[in-house]
């Protein structure tokens, strides 16, 4: 059977470390949870829960917060005083807002926040100084703020789904990126910045339909990447620095009216497409320093005849010889 209340005496368990009430019918949690003080993983998911109360903020042992899949629309400001949590999940709920005080979380691993309402991080976001994994997928975020840019241990950036137009100028800070998708936005550009985040091994800036209409120059810096999804842009050409990416395995440019490299090269796979565009480099560089043939040196006959025409020239005499 499900369980759909808590009783007060929950509070009471205080030498408890572990509690999961996943997947229940509860709708409310008992302020008396303030006094679990051993509790390390809290797991709620899946129930009917519309808020949660402050005495969770008593949970400083709390290290794993399950919250997933509930109905909230707030959080307690209390969230602050959880200083080891290192898990937090808050995706699939109806979160508008989240406080500034997420920023206190410096132990903060992983957050979640994956469908939601959600149209702005907060700046105090870069103040988690652990956090490698940021997932706000299904959202309503029209920016990241830059602060984004401090948060150097970050290695998984997840975006998709949101109406994104342009990404920080800071993210040339994030030296542990690894993977970064912002697929399904309207992502007009990518900043050139973005090539200093040289550990990135996967990209994805599928799907921003009309507004994507070129990658940055210097995408060559990103030698490590093995993955990059551009699918479904405005895609003409491929920047002369893609010969560099001599990691790729996985090119997905389907949806895309490409002229360089053309289709039938697309289609053979990654390291076709970066072996074109060295091949193509090269061509073009070579046209432009083509030698020029040597001027004739002009004899000292000429240099004279030339001498006296113009002395008669300027003599006005307009003197020309047969």
């Amino acid at each position: 059977d499900q369980v759909d209340w808590l009783p007060d005496s929950l509070g009471k368990l205080s030498s408890l470390i572990t509690l999961d009430l996943s997947e229940n019918r509860i709708v409310a949690i008992p302020s008396t949870i303030g006094g679990l003080s051993s509790l390390t993983k809290l797991d709620l998911h899946s129930n009917r829960i519309t808020e949660i109360p402050d005495s969770v903020g008593n949970l400083l042992s709390l290290v794993y917060l399950d919250l997933r899949g509930n109905s909230l629309t707030t959080l307690p400001a209390s969230l602050s005083r959880l200083i080891r949590l290192e898990e937090l999940d808050l995706s699939s709920n109806l979160i508008s807002v989240l406080p500034d005080s997420i920023g206190s979380l410096a132990n903060l691993r992983v957050l979640n926040v994956e469908t939601n309402d959600i149209e702005e991080l907060p700046y105090s976001i870069g103040n988690c100084s652990s956090l490698r994994e940021l997932r706000a997928d299904y959202n309503k975020l029209k920016a990241l703020p830059e602060a984004v840019g401090k948060i150097e241990s970050l290695e998984i950036l997840s975006l998709r789904y949101n109406n994104v137009k342009q990404l920080p100028t800071t993210m040339s800070t994030l030296i542990n990126l690894k993977e970064l998708n912002v697929s399904f936005n309207e992502l007009e550009s990518i900043p050139e910045s973005l090539c200093f985040a040289t550990s990135l091994v996967k990209i994805n800036v599928g799907n921003n339909f009309a507004d994507m209409r070129y990658l940055p120059r210097s995408i060559g810096n990103l030698e490590m990447l093995e993955e990059l999804d551009i699918s479904n842009n405005q895609i003409r050409v491929l920047p002369d620095s893609f010969r560099m990416l001599t990691k790729l395995r996985i090119l997905r440019v389907e949806e895309n009216p490409l002229e360089v490299p053309p289709r039938e090269i697309a289609e053979k796979g990654a390291q076709a497409v970066v072996q074109y565009m060295a091949d193509f480099v090269e061509k073009r560089d070579k046209k432009e320093v083509k030698p020029q043939p040597l001027k004739q040196k002009k004899s000292w006959a000429q240099i004279c005849f030339f001498s006296r025409s113009n002395k008669r020239k300027r003599d006005g005499a307009d003197y020309v010889k047969a």
